[in-house]
């Protein structure tokens, strides 16, 4: 989307005061742990753009609070399993023998959106060791949630950011995305009684010992095509608290009450 069509659909500039104005009366409060996943382009147009956001987000979360999002490094996988776009089989062995290692201080966000990839570069801002499904936190539990997020096989699992989140009883805000971009859902797939998959063959370029390698392991395979009837179905049977923030629809949700659903929804619907 143009920055003139977002000019365009915006009665009025969009400030961090208006946001936090927002925020608040979504139900947004002081000392929550807030894991985000966004799209700054549905919120509109704002004056000081995703600077605006993060401020209005750690304002409204005080000194007590933690800001978590997600700051993947999909680039840094394994070429052949590539979709969106492929990239021709003849450039694969290329590709893993000249990716840079994964360093938490540089490696991009990739289709993460403008307000994580600006998180990643804040000031305190701290990210996680893995490779491909990093996060990246600020505040009172940010060593928590982010500590040991060293699996490779199961990035999204128990041990991670998501796991951690989990247990510190945190939400999720949905800002201008839909439960098909909830990360958590996926500490659901991991948990839930279902039949089992192959594992597939993953890879990433990353420092062992001080030097990179290109480092291959089996992957546990997950899926997010059913995440959006998840999300349908869990609106049903819970109270998920929706509003808007600037222009942008918003989902706020406690994160166990929704993991709890989905490992239900799965065991029930999935084959």
């Amino acid at each position: 989307m143009s920055e003139q069509s977002i000019i365009d659909k915006t009665p009025s500039p969009i400030t961090t005061q208006s946001l936090i104005h927002d925020l608040n009366t979504l139900g947004i409060q002081a000392g929550m742990t807030l894991l985000v996943h966004s799209s700054m382009s549905k919120i509109g147009w704002i004056s000081g753009g995703a600077q605006a956001v993060i401020e209005a987000l750690l304002s409204v979360l005080g000194d007590d609070g933690t800001l978590i999002m997600p700051t993947h490094s999909a680039q840094n996988s394994n070429p052949a399993n590539w979709q969106r776009p492929p990239v021709p089989e003849s450039w694969w062995e290329t590709i893993r023998e000249n990716r840079p290692a994964y360093d938490p201080r540089i490696t991009p966000t990739r289709e993460m959106g403008t307000i994580a990839e600006m998180f990643r570069n804040y000031p305190d801002v701290k990210r996680s060791a893995h490779p491909v499904g990093s996060f990246s936190a600020i505040g009172k539990h940010t060593d928590t949630l982010l500590d040991n997020h060293t699996s490779l096989e199961r990035m999204f699992g128990d041990e991670s950011p998501i796991g951690k989140l989990y247990e510190l009883d945190g939400y999720v805000l949905l800002l201008g995305v839909g439960h098909g971009n909830n990360t958590s859902i996926h500490l659901a797939e991991y948990r839930a009684d279902l039949p089992p998959k192959s594992p597939f063959k993953e890879g990433c370029a990353m420092l062992v010992d001080g030097q990179r390698q290109w480092v291959e392991f089996d992957m546990f395979p997950i899926d997010d095509e059913d995440f959006p009837q998840i999300g349908v179905d869990f609106a049903k049977a819970h109270s998920q608290v929706e509003g808007n923030v600037g222009l942008a629809d918003a989902i706020l949700v406690k994160q166990r009450q929704l993991v709890d659903f989905a490992v239900q929804w799965m065991e029930t619907n999935r084959t």
